[in-house]
């Protein structure tokens, strides 16, 4: 049988770092968990359209802190920060306890893995050639200084009666090399046929010794979950 592991959890604590920053006791860890489901399922669903990669959450004892990546930061901060303080006001009401949300802007949207992941569903969705659409993906994300990437998708593909899967691969993808930084995404295009899904690695080159350092120092800093 294939031994397969998470890409992001293979790489935590080394390139990645952790995406829940904070410690709970047994009795409090299952609730709490439960809640950061909740918050990114809340924000990935009402908040896609603004391009979102990746949330993060860190908690005291009465707040919990969400530090949201994006790469239109502009359409969740709104005219005079109106919606984001709206985001706040629904993100409290729906965990009970009182937030702060916090925007950093993604300056390359064409390499974070989970965008470009997104980005080909919602093609898929909007039934464009597959071939096509990886094709124009994969030159969009070289011309982006990406040193590789790899795309596959795999499901009833223009509609075909059997499954299968398709890849497509440029540059180099050292998978095994934890040093190299190799961005993961997923994501899934429901179409009329079936579901699609669609696995993106995207290779950034070997990451430096002070990323990795201050990874670590963070790791160590910090409760994990």
């Amino acid at each position: 049988m294939g031994q397969k592991v998470n890409p992001t959890g293979f790489r935590i604590g080394i390139t990645e770092s952790w995406r829940s920053n904070w410690y709970a006791n047994k009795k409090d860890f299952g609730n709490l968990l439960v809640e950061d489901n909740k918050i990114r399922k809340f924000i990935k669903k009402n908040y896609g359209f603004a391009a979102i990669p990746r949330i993060d959450i860190e908690r005291t004892r009465e707040e919990a802190n969400i530090i949201l990546h994006s790469a239109r930061p502009a359409l969740i901060i709104g005219r005079k920060g109106l919606e984001v303080e709206k985001l706040k006001d629904r993100l409290e009401k729906l965990i009970n306890r009182q937030t702060n949300i916090k925007i950093k802007e993604v300056n390359k949207p064409e390499l974070q893995a989970q965008l470009v992941a997104e980005s080909i569903a919602e093609q898929l969705k909007k039934r464009a050639a597959f071939r096509k659409v990886l094709k124009k993906t994969v030159d969009a994300t070289m011309q982006s200084k990406a040193k590789g990437i790899k795309i596959q998708v795999s499901g009833r593909l223009n509609g075909a009666e059997i499954a299968r899967s398709e890849s497509v691969t440029e540059g180099s993808i050292p998978l095994h090399t934890l040093k190299a930084d190799v961005d993961y995404g997923f994501a899934v295009s429901y179409t009329t046929y079936g579901t699609i899904g669609v696995k993106v690695w995207v290779y950034r080159g070997i990451v430096s010794s002070d990323k990795e350092k201050s990874n670590n120092a963070v790791n160590a800093k910090k409760g994990k979950v």
